[in-house]
């Protein structure tokens, strides 16, 4: 099991994984923060991006903020830093 922070930007353009900035991953998905699409929308990026299968992603905290703790069942700390893009600056 795995946890990273997050630093969401809802309401972008396109889904992506921006990049690492320190400790924090930052994203940012088309959905709205309305009702929990953005957070469904986080999930599924995550699941798309480390390979696992969406039920293994879960917000732990922060579901109503854009800083959020997600954690990611199936995954060790070095093996989701692997998977995901190189840090931005």
């Amino acid at each position: 099991m795995s946890e990273v922070r997050l630093k969401v930007i809802p309401g972008a353009r396109e889904d992506e994984v921006v990049g690492w900035q320190e400790n924090v991953l930052r994203l940012r998905v088309r959905a709205k923060p309305e009702r929990g699409r953005a957070n469904d929308a986080v999930c599924r990026l995550l699941a798309r991006v480390l390979g696992v299968p969406r039920t293994n992603v879960s917000i732990a905290r922060g579901a109503g903020s854009r800083d959020k703790l997600v954690v990611i069942d199936g995954l060790d700390d070095e093996e989701l830093r692997r998977r995901v893009a190189a840090p931005i600056a």
